[in-house]
Parts: structure tokens; C-alpha cells; sequence
């Protein structure tokens, strides 16, 4: 999965795509994000929940544990990993939904520059992937240490040709699984199992993705 992606609807459109009839403490704000070209260390809307709420936050794509200064600030992490190496043992357990509109990947397909693609649902409605994160939560205010990262696994199907990574989404059913505090964490393969169809470029297919060199409102 390559690190830019959009995020341009209102905090309550990704909220309806949920399907969560609890109260909603939102701190996104009400307004559409209009994010349509964002980068890692960009502010992004994260849901999570915080008690019987479902919770909206402005959080920083990309995070790392205290003690990693020297490495690179991660933005997305291995499903295959996750819940067993060191480096996001702190924050597997804070799990959260990064709901956005669609995502880019750039192909090298023999011109001089590589060709970038817009991926989405064929119809539009909001894609859901998992993510871990620290973030605002109970008396926790927001702090300058905040992030998450996006969970990834192998593609398959049509995605392969384009990046051998891709976000693991979910379906509303199973969001709404990852986000509940009761749901055990010892079992992320599942989460990876689970996720919705792979991309296909047949027309019956629920994703779809098109060339992106004027998909977005900013340069590539």
C-alpha cells in the first residue's frame, strides 16, 4: 500500500457507513475533511471507541513507541505481525477504524513515469480499514506522541498486479466486531481472512480501479 490516500467526506457519512446507533462523541468536527491527496503525518479522522461510545478524533497518520527515535515513523503494519513484534505490542490492543474514500497506488508500467491508480468501491460508499493507534481516549488528551498506523495484508485477486499490499477492509458487520472492546485481539489472521473481496477488474466486482492522474484534486 503506498501512502497517499483521500478522506473528503463529513465525519457522519463514515459514521452511517458504520451503522453504529450509539452516541457519537465527535471531536472531528461536522464539516467534509476535503482531504483528497493526504500523506503520511497528515491529521486524519479516526474512529475508536471510548466506553459506550463510538468516538471521532483528529489523529496523525503514522506512529512509533517511544524508544524507536532512530527509525523511520511507520504508517502501516503487517497483519502477519502485528499483535507478536515489539515494536506495536503497546498499541495492538487500541483499535480503530480509518474510514476513507479511497486510496492510490502507483504502477510502473514501462513509460518514463509510473502510472498512479485510484482505488475504491465500485460504488463510492466509504471503505473501512482497520487500524491501531494511540489516540484520545478517557482522561488521555490529545498528545504530540498520537498516531496510528493502517493494517495491511497480501493482495490478491486483481490487486496483485498493482501492489502486493492492501489495506485489510472490513465490512460494517466486522468494524463494528473490531471496534467492540470485547472482541479478543489474539487473533489478527482472522481479521486478514475476513476482509472484504479483493479488488477485481470485472465489472461484477465490488472494487474498482481506474487511473488517477486527474482522480485527484491535488498534484500527485
Amino acid at each position: 500500500m503506498c501512502g497517499r490516500l483521500s478522506q473528503y467526506r463529513g465525519i457522519h457519512d463514515f459514521v452511517a457507513a458504520l451503522c453504529i446507533p450509539n452516541a457519537l462523541l465527535n471531536y472531528a468536527g461536522d464539516q467534509p475533511f476535503e482531504r483528497y491527496n493526504a500523506a503520511p503525518t497528515t491529521q486524519l479522522a479516526l474512529l475508536h471507541r471510548d466506553g459506550e461510545y463510538l468516538r471521532a478524533d483528529m489523529v496523525r497518520w503514522g506512529w512509533r513507541p517511544h524508544w524507536a527515535k532512530d527509525r523511520a515513523t511507520p504508517i502501516n503494519a503487517r497483519v502477519e505481525k502485528v499483535a507478536h513484534g515489539p515494536v506495536f505490542k503497546a498499541i495492538w490492543p487500541h483499535r480503530a477504524i480509518i474510514a476513507i474514500d479511497n486510496w492510490f497506488e502507483w504502477v510502473y508500467e514501462g513509460g518514463p513515469k509510473k502510472q498512479p491508480y485510484l482505488i475504491r468501491h465500485r460504488d463510492r460508499t466509504p471503505i473501512l480499514c482497520a487500524a491501531i493507534g494511540q489516540y484520545p481516549i478517557g482522561e488521555h488528551e490529545p498528545g504530540e506522541h498520537d498516531g496510528f498506523v493502517i493494517i495491511t495484508a497480501e493482495s490478491a485477486g486483481g490487486m496483485v498486479d498493482i501492489h502486493d499490499r492492501r489495506p485489510v477492509t472490513l465490512s460494517p458487520v466486522l468494524a463494528r466486531e473490531w471496534l467492540d472492546p470485547g472482541t479478543p485481539s489474539s487473533a489478527p489472521n482472522r481479521w486478514c481472512c475476513s476482509r472484504e473481496r479483493p479488488l477485481n477488474r470485472s465489472s461484477g466486482s465490488r472494487w474498482t480501479a481506474r487511473s488517477a492522474m486527474y482522480a485527484s484534486r491535488d498534484p500527485i
